[in-house]
């Protein structure tokens, strides 16, 4: 039996949701960010997960350099994330040149600034041809959201989407995707290894409970 932590495994209820919507309270966790625009097939947003993994997998390795993180401990390297949105606000999936992202990697727990900022350093000495001062560290908190397993091509997650937005008007919840709290993708599946109808990703949209102002207006009732 392994006994490196892998968080899909220890945390299922984050990345491996049923292929229906569901409701779900996410965490603070620390990742490494990087924003960007443009479409997933430019080179911009590719540099930007050459230096994801890069870094992640210089954190990882570091039990081998004498720079052991204190609380160091074995761990399969979390997934690819993407936060994605417009100039306008919310998400078109139509019109790519408009898009805006933030590429990341969740990080263990026991990576701070100080572990983060010595992986920077060692990526820029050894990985000069990557821009590492692209790339920040910081908690994200994405509080309640909507999320689903999406299976098949990424063209075909408005399907999905659109599942999930009458799950939400079910629940008497709405949808606040936009420029603050955004569409949310994680990618289980390598793309260049797995066939499009067989790729696996977390959808995530942010939600708040729908206001009702009671019967005279005067008084929300929650």
């Amino acid at each position: 039996m392994s006994d490196k932590l892998d968080y899909k495994k220890e945390f299922k209820d984050l990345y491996m949701p049923k292929n229906k919507p569901s409701l779900i309270d996410v965490p603070p966790m620390n990742f490494i960010l990087i924003n960007g625009k443009g479409s997933p097939q430019q080179e911009e947003y590719q540099n930007a997960i050459s230096i994801l993994y890069a870094l992640s997998f210089t954190i990882k390795m570091s039990k081998m350099s004498g720079n052991q993180p204190q609380g160091y401990f074995e761990y399969v390297v979390p997934p690819l994330e993407g936060l994605w949105w417009c100039e306008n606000g919310g998400f078109d999936f139509e019109k790519r040149d408009i898009w805006r992202w933030t590429s990341m990697m969740r990080q263990p727990e026991f990576v701070t600034m100080e572990v983060f900022k010595w992986a920077f350093d060692e990526c820029k000495k050894k990985k000069p041809e990557l821009d590492i001062s692209r790339a920040r560290f910081e908690q994200f908190t994405e509080d309640l959201c909507v999320q689903m397993m999406h299976t098949g091509p990424y063209s075909d997650e408005p399907k999905s989407i659109e599942m999930m937005g009458k799950f939400v008007e079910e629940s008497n919840l709405v949808d606040v995707t936009g420029i603050d709290r955004k569409h949310h993708e994680i990618y289980l599946s390598d793309p260049r290894k797995t066939a499009p109808e067989k790729l696996r990703t977390v959808l995530r949209h942010p939600v708040e409970k729908r206001i009702d102002m009671g019967r005279y207006g005067d008084a929300p009732v929650y």
